[in-house]
């Protein structure tokens, strides 16, 4: 395992972690541009869920390399949606922002063995 994969997958872990966390805590800069892009409310926990069971997924594919692999790809098509729901709700000043969280996740990917 090369320490660059090592650097970005736990990078990408963290990040997503603590996007998890965000929503859970419901967070205002996180809960208030769900709310305006047209996310229903009830699907908070869901996609809190999904984003820290990626975190954990990046985590364990350092041991475990197909289970990172799989939250890697999870990952990245969860923050397309991200982008595709923001561009949709013509928030273009925030499409950075699910950009910003899938990078690291993308450099994983690319660095997988």
């Amino acid at each position: 395992m090369s320490t660059a994969y090592l650097i970005v997958s736990i990078v990408g872990a963290a990040m997503a972690g603590f996007s998890a966390y965000s929503v859970f805590s419901h967070a205002k800069w996180v809960v208030e541009p769900l709310a305006e892009y047209g996310v229903p409310r009830s699907w908070w926990p869901w996609l809190g869920t999904a984003k820290a069971a990626g975190a954990v997924g990046l985590v364990v594919g350092l041991f475990v390399p197909v289970i990172g692999v799989a939250a890697g790809i999870g990952l990245v098509l969860y923050f397309t949606g991200a982008v595709i729901t923001v561009a949709r709700a013509k928030s273009y000043a925030h499409l950075v922002f699910p950009v910003v969280y899938m990078a690291p996740v993308v450099a994983s990917l690319a660095l997988a063995s």
